[in-house]
């Protein structure tokens, strides 16, 4: 009998320990959606320092499309602000088809689609967002985006 109720104990626990995780996954899964929203949003009312509050600003943020890489937060911002200059080329942003991988309390990643509607093209492309809690909350600490 002692060994029954020993065995529902550790089984009540690890179920308690796992429904938790699972609140917990949830939770982060959540403020995770909301930093790509906000940054939908900045970025289609033309704000793309706004945009960037989703990036851990600091130098060893990453950031690789095609063949080339941006390392820290302003050379990111920077390169944004070349390549789009006008509303017209930032058109309108959407994120797609985006699944959140909790790996742990302080760390995740996003794999999904972004595209651009514009006024004569559609660019759209892929992208893996490296996530981690930081004191500022969830930010991208490494972009690789395809287009």
């Amino acid at each position: 009998m002692k060994m029954l109720i020993t065995c529902s104990l550790i089984l009540f626990a690890a179920t308690a320990a796992y429904a938790q995780s699972d609140k917990q996954k949830a939770k982060i899964m959540t403020e995770i959606e909301k930093v790509l929203n906000d940054q939908v949003a900045a970025w289609n009312d033309g704000n793309i320092e706004g945009f960037m509050d989703g990036y851990w600003k600091s130098e060893e943020m990453r950031f690789v499309s095609g063949n080339s890489i941006s390392i820290g937060w302003q050379a990111a911002l920077d390169r944004y602000k070349r390549s789009y200059d006008t509303k017209e080329k930032m058109g309108v942003l959407t994120f797609s088809d985006s699944v959140v991988t909790v790996l742990d309390k302080n760390n995740a990643y996003v794999f999904g689609r972004w595209t651009l509607k514009r006024t004569n093209d559609e660019p759209t492309g892929l992208f893996t967002l490296v996530f981690r809690r930081t004191g500022d909350g969830w930010k991208i600490i490494h972009d690789h985006t395809s287009s």
